[in-house]
């Protein structure tokens, strides 16, 4: 049971303290690797294939180094000292979790839209996702804003207390490693197309599992919630497949049915026009609240995760144990 207890400690260390910028975060040293590695693949590879291979490098060698250093040094500090070991891998995963900082990055959206203030509204949600936020209208800036929770309830909360119940600080980083490098080359514009088409793949894949399982607890949220947890479900069988990712439209289409509204639809990325399919279905129109709403639904949804996994750890030390 100890890995239960370093991810029970980690999430309430997450809900207390987020990530304070002036501890050092794992993923701010991730992005700095990232940077030097790709000046470094750019260095040697030139043409497309070469940059496939470039990518496939570095798609392998971040997150298998993070995975070994970690448990290495784990092991290493636990000889050591053996509480500053634990207390080190706590906080560890707790940097792997964001449920407090997205839920404020939220927040933050929602206040200056209720205040009438459209342009703080556009700037705040321009930090949470890629879209371009400048000719967002208020429900442009809602749907942005929830779309955002949606996805990175998954990709901040249920994927990493999935791989650290499954492997600890080590298998949690590792997958936040891959996030990293998805979010930083994993696109299908020109300078990504070839060296960031391993990194997205793998994020695709690390994402496929919890994605899934996300679809089930945000049913047994909604019912928790009184919501409407048949239309979560319809919503997602019939609108889930309709992203380009395999995985994010799991969480955007259960949101949708949860809430009531249609996401997806037009949107700008670098000034260049795109198009989602729609998720759900327009019963209300969006609004303000729905982020809050967006939000209660992202905290239950993570309070279920953290004890479907605590319940299924104990039931592995039992038989273990019997």
């Amino acid at each position: 049971m100890k890995t239960a207890i370093v991810v029970v400690a980690a999430f309430v260390i997450d809900l207390l303290i987020a990530d304070p910028y002036w501890l050092p975060h794992p993923v701010r040293f991730f992005g700095r690797v990232i940077v030097f590695l790709e000046k470094v693949i750019r260095r040697f590879a030139r043409r497309p294939f070469a940059l496939r291979l470039g990518g496939v490098f570095l798609a392998a060698l971040l997150p298998a180094g993070v995975f070994w250093v970690t448990k290495v040094g784990l092991a290493a500090l636990a000889r050591w000292h053996q509480v500053l070991g634990l207390a080190v891998e706590v906080y560890l995963v707790a940097a792997t979790l964001a449920l407090k900082g997205l839920a404020a990055a939220a927040a933050g959206v929602q206040r200056p839209l209720i205040a009438g203030n459209l342009p703080l509204a556009r700037e705040r949600v321009a930090a949470i996702v890629g879209r371009d936020t400048a000719s967002l209208d208020a429900q442009g800036v809602v749907r942005a804003a929830v779309e955002s929770v949606a996805e990175n309830t998954v990709d901040a909360v249920v994927a990493p207390l999935f791989y650290a119940f499954i492997g600890g600080a080590p298998l949690a980083l590792a997958y936040r490693a891959v996030n990293t490098l998805d979010s930083m080359v994993g696109y299908r514009n020109e300078r990504y197309r070839y060296l960031g088409w391993a990194s997205a793949k793998l994020d695709d894949l690390a994402n496929f599992l919890p994605a899934r399982l996300a679809g089930g607890l945000f049913v047994l949220a909604a019912v928790l919630l009184g919501g409407d947890w048949r239309r979560v479900w319809r919503t997602i069988r019939r609108d889930g497949h309709k992203h380009p990712s395999p995985n994010s439209g799991i969480s955007e289409a259960a949101v949708a049915g949860f809430l009531g509204v249609r996401l997806g639809g037009p949107a700008t990325y670098q000034g260049v026009p795109s198009f989602r399919s729609y998720l759900g279905d327009p019963l209300g129109e969006l609004h303000p609240e729905h982020i809050a709403a967006a939000v209660r639904l992202l905290y239950v949804v993570a309070g279920i995760a953290l004890l479907v996994g605590v319940g299924l750890r104990a039931l592995v030390a039992f038989g273990v144990g019997k």
